[in-house]
């Protein structure tokens, strides 16, 4: 198996709409250290399994999105609790969106640590 990994800084602001949210329920900010893992079994014609150049532009893009944005207020989080882990998940959605796969990817992995207090991911079969 073959991984190629691409991360970036983001800090965004959200407010956690749980009940009893505590001081997570006030919008406040987060260094975001995102990133972005994409795995195969095979290499295409290159011996690539995606150019990390395609990759680290559609970072960039998917990065700048988010960037000073209150996650809240974005349409992929109405309605809903806008976790850390929810976040992992539509920053996954965002760069697919924004890269041309070739055919030897088939996981996707989107790891996001929060401050330094912690760190999920969400991982796809693609």
């Amino acid at each position: 198996m073959y991984a190629v990994s691409v991360s970036r800084s983001v800090i965004a602001q959200h407010a956690l709409t749980v009940p009893d949210p505590g001081p997570e329920g006030e919008l406040h900010s987060h260094n975001f250290t995102i990133e972005a893992t994409l795995r195969g079994s095979e290499l295409d014609a290159h011996e690539y399994l995606v150019d990390i150049d395609d990759l680290v532009a559609a970072m960039d893009r998917t990065a700048a999105f988010y960037s000073d944005r209150v996650l809240n207020d974005l349409p992929a989080f109405e309605g809903a609790n806008p976790s850390v882990e929810r976040f992992a998940r539509v920053f996954g959605d965002r760069l697919l969106e924004s890269l041309s796969l070739p055919d030897p990817v088939t996981e996707l992995r989107v790891e996001i640590q929060e401050d330094d207090v912690a760190r999920v991911a969400h991982e796809r079969t693609l």
